[in-house]
């Protein structure tokens, strides 16, 4: 018998797509929680981007909506909204992520379901927040990188800005998105009190800033790109190795560098007075990093990692995803696992990103086919009957 998931009384209904709102109602459904995603009778617009699997199934669906149900809704219809209306009542959840407003001109806005149900959580997504000068405008990753100043950090030192390369305001947005749910769900058992939840991508990356942003207070001066190298402390980088490959080290340390420098044949930096303490090799980068340079491109990547583990200072290769995928330390951790699809067969997954001993996240159903719960939700939830179903199909509510 497999161990009950912390969520499994929470429903949610779910009115997001593409990203950042898929991405959290995925992981409230990995805790147990029932997911009911609303669709449009054309689908979630990521059905139809790519990666495609060989049977024409979007990989960018595939990849956030498992452990959810699917109806699909024409929401600017009357008998839809009434459907939304009789479903809201024994929901806990909303998850949305439109623009500002266009809940309200659909009838599913906070205030609306909140009459019908008094103790909703209701999580609103957006990319710059329910108020404030740019509630209105479009939100796209790069934009809010752009815009949050870390493209302004990213890359490298006098060169161009660069972007993360995944859609990091997104997920970041969506683990905040849970984290509010779960406070706010918390906060209900205590006092049966519902809230209203404003997330935006702006507000959650800037506050990722942290030490770039204290770097900042304190000194009034925008951090620069920095690259491959840390900002305030040294060595701290990643080094190019003999063979090519990059060796990430952090030997920050007074101990940790001087050990470094042993290993590096660089004795007689140790004593050096430009560089015998953090602060001075930071404020002497320039001199220092050369030299190491040179010296690390003596032997193999893999020859260094070796050295650095066995004197335990803190290394790592720099892998691309087919090293990753490859890593033994991803099937130890069950970073990815493969669910049956009837269009697909097999489709993998990324695992959980935290393990629980007493409710494990689980992954109890693919990812839906467009509105394949309709009917079901509809007759058991609704009590609907063959022909009011019938009826609402002919009519394009469902």
């Amino acid at each position: 018998m497999q161990p009950p998931r912390a969520l499994e009384d929470v429903r949610v209904l779910d009115f997001t797509r593409v990203l950042s709102g898929p991405y959290a109602t995925m992981m409230l459904g990995d805790l147990g929680a029932e997911i009911i995603k609303v669709e449009p009778l054309k689908g979630d617009e990521s059905r139809t981007w790519p990666p495609m699997l060989p049977n024409g199934q979007s990989g960018y669906f595939m990849v956030l909506n498992r452990n959810k149900k699917s109806i699909t809704l024409n929401l600017k219809t009357p008998e839809a909204r009434r459907i939304v209306q009789k479903l809201v009542t024994d929901v806990d959840v909303v998850v949305e992520n439109f623009t500002p407003g266009v809940v309200r001109k659909l009838g599913i806005d906070y205030e609306s379901l909140q009459k019908v149900n008094p103790g909703l959580i209701y999580c609103s997504i957006s990319g710059f927040g329910q108020q404030g000068p740019y509630r209105d405008k479009k939100a796209y990753d790069p934009i809010i990188q752009g815009m949050t100043g870390i493209m302004s950090i990213t890359g490298e030192k006098g060169s161009s800005p660069v972007k993360v390369g995944i859609p990091i305001t997104d997920l970041v947005a969506a683990v905040q998105s849970v984290n509010a749910i779960l406070t706010a769900y918390i906060h209900r058992l205590k006092t049966g009190q519902g809230q209203f939840i404003d997330v935006a991508l702006y507000d959650s990356m800037v506050s990722m800033l942290t030490i770039m942003a204290m770097d900042y207070f304190t000194s009034g001066k925008a951090p620069e790109r920095w690259g491959l190298d840390h900002i305030h402390r040294v060595p701290a980088r990643a080094f190019r190795a003999r063979d090519g490959k990059y060796v990430q080290v952090a030997a920050t340390s007074d101990v940790m560098y001087a050990r470094f420098c042993r290993l590096l044949g660089l004795d007689e930096l140790i004593e050096d007075a430009r560089f015998d303490t953090n602060t001075r090799r930071v404020a002497n980068r320039s001199q220092i990093m050369p030299l190491l340079e040179e010296k690390m491109m003596e032997k193999d990547s893999r020859q260094w990692l070796s050295l650095f583990e066995e004197s335990g200072i803190p290394c790592g290769p720099i892998l691309d995803l087919a090293e990753v995928f490859a890593d033994p330390n991803i099937a130890a951790r069950e970073l990815t696992f493969t669910m049956e699809h009837p269009h697909e067969q097999l489709v993998q997954q990324l695992g959980f990103p935290f393990k629980l001993s007493a409710t494990p996240p689980r992954a109890e159903c693919r990812p839906p086919l467009l509105g394949e719960h309709t009917d079901q939700i509809l007759k058991d939830r609704l009590h609907y009957d063959d022909t009011s179903i019938n009826r609402c199909k002919q009519d394009k509510v469902v």
